[in-house]
């Protein structure tokens, strides 16, 4: 029997390379779940047959998970319209006569309760965990690190917007958080989706999901942007007490994103990653890595990716 997938939010950033990688492996019938179609934006999708769903009604869910026989459910859906979204997934999913196994939208770093507190984002994505432990479906939560994508965007194939993050690329500047000195996970988000992709022949899923790009400090990666652009970095730090009040040094390209979000919330977010990384929530030591099981996959290193963006 062939499975049949959905992506909700599928024309979206992390949505559209999943989509792209599951539809290359071939093995599965695919479908995207949307707030609107258009032969316009299934033609932008490959091809892909595009769902117009309503998110706000969970018996609306219900209906197409079951007509379009979903029996795997990837849900990528845009996290700053609220979470409502989400659970309506989860709880339609979990309705679903068809729909076996879920995976919410996590896509990062492991969230800790006490961050859940001031952080909407930590907030949702935990109680989207919650409710999943009381469904009967499989699921995972894919931890994935820092989007690699983020520091070489648009120069590199990549449906991610530039979000050069304490290491300011354009600008040959860096702020950064804390000492620099504990590892972060970085992944590029095709290598993210050729996994995703690959996992739907696992037989069991466990309820987390590791993947890696590659690792190193936020002092290691500084190392290979100055070598790689050839030129030293006006570098500052920002300590962890500074963070923890929502405050971190503005870096040029911020500046872009003060359009999409208020500069002091940015900056808060921002703040949070930087206690995040230093913290060592963007480090999977221990863990066991999806890379074990799909050896044949090799996700991109920092400095590929960045000779290729900005080498000379």
């Amino acid at each position: 029997m062939s499975h049949i997938v959905a992506v909700a939010g599928g024309t979206g950033q992390l949505g559209r390379a999943l989509v792209e990688a599951i539809k290359a492996d071939g093995k599965y019938e695919l479908m995207i779940f949307a707030r609107s179609t258009s032969a316009e934006k299934e033609k932008a999708a490959g091809g892909v047959p595009i769902i117009a769903v309503d998110y706000s009604s969970v018996d609306s869910l219900v209906e197409a998970l079951e007509k379009h026989k979903i029996d795997t459910l990837f849900s990528v859906v845009d996290a700053n319209n609220g979470a409502e979204s989400e659970f309506n997934l989860i709880k339609a999913a979990d309705k679903s006569k068809a729909t076996k196994r879920f995976v919410p939208n996590i896509w990062g770093s492991e969230y800790r309760e006490e961050q859940a507190k001031f952080f909407p984002i930590a907030k949702s994505k935990l109680d989207a965990l919650a409710m999943l432990e009381n469904t009967s479906l499989e699921w995972t939560a894919w931890y994935v690190g820092w989007f690699l994508d983020f520091y070489v965007a648009p120069r590199v194939k990549t449906y991610m917007f530039p979000f050069s993050a304490f290491i300011d690329m354009a600008h040959d500047v860096a702020a950064i958080p804390g000492s620099g000195d504990v590892p972060v996970v970085y992944t590029y988000t095709f290598d993210i989706a050729a996994f995703a992709a690959a996992s739907l022949s696992l037989p069991k899923w466990e309820k987390e999901t590791y993947a890696v790009g590659d690792r190193l400090t936020v002092n290691e990666f500084l190392a290979i942007a100055e070598e790689v652009k050839g030129t030293k970095f006006s570098v500052s730090h920002d300590s962890m007490e500074l963070m923890s009040t929502g405050k971190v040094t503005e870096l040029p390209a911020y500046e872009p994103l003060y359009s999409v979000m208020p500069k002091e919330v940015l900056t808060g977010v921002i703040a949070v990653f930087g206690v995040m990384f230093e913290n060592g929530q963007f480090d999977f030591e221990g863990k066991h890595l999806i890379n074990t099981d799909f050896p044949g996959i090799k996700p991109r290193k920092v400095r590929e990716m960045l000779v290729e963006a900005w080498g000379k």
